[in-house]
């Protein structure tokens, strides 16, 4: 589907010479956040490599036939068609999930302010585990980074998460942080690109965490199709990636991003007095078949590549059906997808720390092929980020 051609780099742009992070004021020149070309964030990102990750998932397992009963026993006598709805179920790839309650105390009622106390606690747990472990595999001391990035968009803090992390996992008091919300799958992602990007302009390590409580945001009232496909899928967990110039991990070689028109209904939240409720309007698989290849040559382009150089694919999981889709679109099997089936049949869908769990399979499985690696995922905007990750 990719023309195997060779693309010539843009030119720089100026850009502006100043941006803030929290409360910390950071005077660069030559910032590369904004204003300036994908070619140029490529020159100055090629020294930034991934040196540890590490993940974390809670204590209960839940298999999807008991999930399914969970909701038949709610939802029975108030939904049409409820057995053609929770075939669903059947055609995920969905083995097991983690969840931070058991089934049964999603079938009860919360308020928001009860489910989003659970996020609360159950985040901080599971970054301040995933965190650690990262930095333990990175061999880097917390108050030895330079700052924090974290992900999140299933519950609400203030203090923000990053903040709290800061003090659990021990950074320096002057480090940076920076908070992320509302990229929602696409988060591992682009969170991971925001982290790489300070570094390469602060020359210190960064922290990277990805966290998601998704399974807070049910709705046990919601009798919508898009309440169950969201319940069959999503699950909780926590991942995180130290990034910085030392060591031999893979090259964190340039990063995309591509905003589509007119696609705000795809996928989001709708805020209601009970919480999050999960918003599909569209088919994603369709959208991928559309619009991806497109938005991959484009990033091959300003990367100065060919798509037919990119030999590994580190792809979010969005669902069995979004995988075939992707697969048809890259033109390869679905072995070159195998980590991404791994991780969803054994976590389902975590949102935004889903395809840095991927990540973590294929590099402890030898799933990274020597040469270029295309990091992918969709989300909420409608969105799509890519990172080109480079192994020698």
């Amino acid at each position: 589907m990719f023309e195997s051609l060779l693309f010539r780099r843009q030119a720089p742009k100026t850009h502006p010479a100043f941006h803030f992070f929290s409360a910390n004021i950071v005077f660069f020149e030559n910032f590369p956040f904004w204003g300036e070309s994908d070619s140029r964030r490529l020159d100055r990102m090629k020294n930034i490599r991934i040196q540890g990750v590490g993940t974390a998932v809670p204590e209960h397992v839940c298999d999807q036939e008991h999930v399914r009963q969970v909701v038949r026993g709610l939802f029975s006598g108030s939904v049409k068609s409820l057995d053609r709805l929770l075939r669903v179920f059947d055609h995920l790839h969905i083995s097991q999930r983690h969840l931070v309650r058991e089934p049964q105390w999603y079938a009860e009622h919360h308020t928001f302010s009860e489910t989003n106390s659970v996020y609360a606690e159950t985040a901080t747990i599971l970054s301040r585990q995933a965190g650690i472990k990262a930095l333990e595999r990175a061999g880097v001391e917390a108050k030895a980074l330079g700052g924090i990035v974290v992900a999140s968009s299933t519950g609400l803090m203030t203090p923000s998460l990053d903040a709290v992390l800061m003090q659990e996992i021990g950074l320096a008091p002057e480090a940076l942080r920076l908070p992320l919300f509302g990229l929602g799958c696409a988060g591992g992602v682009s969170g991971l690109a925001r982290a790489a990007e300070i570094s390469s302009v602060i020359s210190a390590p960064i922290l990277f965490i990805a966290v998601e409580i998704s399974s807070v945001t049910f709705q046990r009232n919601d009798l919508s199709k898009a309440n169950l496909i969201g319940t069959s899928l999503f699950a909780d967990g926590a991942a995180a990636v130290v990034v910085g110039e030392e060591g031999e991990g893979l090259e964190i070689a340039g990063s995309f991003h591509r905003l589509f028109d007119n696609t705000r209904d795809i996928m989001g939240w709708d805020f209601t007095d009970t919480g999050m409720k999960v918003l599909f309007s569209r088919s994603i698989p369709a959208f991928v078949r559309e619009h991806i290849p497109a938005a991959i040559e484009a990033a091959c382009r300003k990367w100065d590549i060919s798509p037919a150089e990119i030999v590994s694919f580190v792809t979010h999981p969005g669902g069995a059906k979004v995988l075939e889709a992707f697969s048809e679109v890259i033109g390869r099997p679905a072995e070159y997808l195998a980590a991404s089936y791994r991780v969803l049949r054994d976590y389902g869908n975590m949102s935004s720390p889903t395809v840095l769990f991927v990540l973590d399979d294929m590099l402890t499985n030898g799933g990274v092929k020597p040469g270029l690696t295309l990091m992918s995922a969709l989300g909420p905007g409608f969105s799509y980020d890519q990172l080109l990750l480079k192994k020698i």
